[in-house]
């Protein structure tokens, strides 16, 4: 069973990870590579946070 924190460190990493992606949005000559990787594992976390979360409540 995963610990609470550790649970909150990936939600954290997850806001970051929104949060650099629409900082990288708003630059003109957006570097598409990155922002297609920070969305990668954005979604990463997502899918790890779902799992743990079903974990935990099953």
């Amino acid at each position: 069973m995963p610990s609470v924190s550790y649970i909150s460190a990936l939600e954290r990493r997850h806001q970051m990870l929104e949060q650099e992606i629409d900082q990288e949005m708003q630059y003109p000559s957006q570097d598409g590579l990155k922002i297609q990787e920070l969305k990668r594992k954005k979604l990463e976390i997502k899918d790890q946070l779902t799992r743990l979360l079903r974990e935990t409540h099953h």
